[in-house]
């Protein structure tokens, strides 16, 4: 699959801060980190754009289980709050940082752990089924019907389909959904690995309609699902995550660098075990 990417950030895949850095400090976090109402007229000024605030969110049940929400929150989690806009990061696969991916025939799919088109190659890993309830806080937070969401993420190697090392061909773990009268779409995947410097993760992009994803047109929200320690420690034992034991081990959701300023709306209930698969589900509210 041909795509133009800078070969020097293949060189940066699993470095930590080189993942994400690039387009991570978004007008939330620089507040978050500096403060003070004079950098916020001054990033205003610079037309920085904002995003909303963290809040809510609740802890898991079952054989895998949510660690507690951040202590930073700040807000309380009210039904009009709208899950925060964050980086895309450098592999988005969306024509943002190179290839395009979402003008494909065959990225609409819920299944995504085969790669679609010329490529053939598998993702593998501990079954994880990711279920995302998208809500419209403009319309009392009810489901937000004929949305589209475009998720992707990395490997039980840390590699991103299309741009890292080895799965350049690749296109698997990336697929776009369009959710039903409930405002739901379900992807089955598997649980993505640790890589260095950031705490497991999935990232995902919401649009109005199916159309618009498959342009890329008219975007509501980039965001990403943040897996909790728990279900990460029971995954990250079996065979073949074995550097993601070391990964984890070395960051938390308090430093992460998207999470650090609170995750309660992006801390996913997991449920289920590595034998039978996992099952992630969040509620996105845009």
């Amino acid at each position: 699959m041909a795509h133009d990417h800078d070969a020097n950030e293949l060189e940066d895949h699993d470095r930590g801060l080189s993942h994400d850095l690039p387009t991570l400090l978004s007008r939330r976090r620089a507040l978050t980190l500096l403060g003070g109402a004079g950098l916020a007229a001054a990033l205003a000024g610079c037309g920085i754009g904002g995003n909303g605030d963290d809040a809510g969110g609740s802890t898991g049940n079952g054989a895998a289980q949510t660690g507690s929400a951040a202590s930073s929150t700040t807000s309380s989690g009210a039904s009009s709050a709208e899950i925060p806009e964050e980086t895309a990061g450098p592999y988005p696969g969306d024509g943002s940082n190179g290839v395009n991916v979402l003008t494909e025939s065959g990225i609409v799919r819920s299944d995504i752990t085969r790669s679609f088109g010329s490529a053939s190659g598998v993702a593998e890993g501990v079954p994880l089924t990711i279920k995302l309830k998208v809500l419209d806080t403009a319309n009392g937070s009810g489901a937000l019907a004929g949305a589209a969401v475009y998720l992707w993420h990395c490997d039980r190697d840390g590699r991103y389909s299309l741009y890292s090392d080895g799965v350049t061909e690749e296109n698997y773990l990336r697929g776009v959904q369009q959710t039903g009268g409930d405002g739901t779409v379900t992807f089955t995947s598997i649980y993505p690995a640790a890589y260095s410097g950031r705490w497991p993760h999935v990232h995902f992009e919401v649009y109005p309609s199916l159309e618009a994803a498959t342009t890329v047109s008219g975007k509501l929200r980039t965001s990403q699902l943040a897996l909790p320690e728990a279900a990460c420690k029971q995954v990250y034992a079996t065979d073949g995550y074995s550097q993601s034991v070391q990964n984890l081990a070395q960051t938390s959701l308090d430093t992460d660098m998207v999470f650090a300023d609170g995750y309660s709306l992006q801390l996913a209930t997991v449920t289920g075990n590595v034998t039978d698969g996992m099952t992630a589900t969040l509620n996105v509210p845009v």
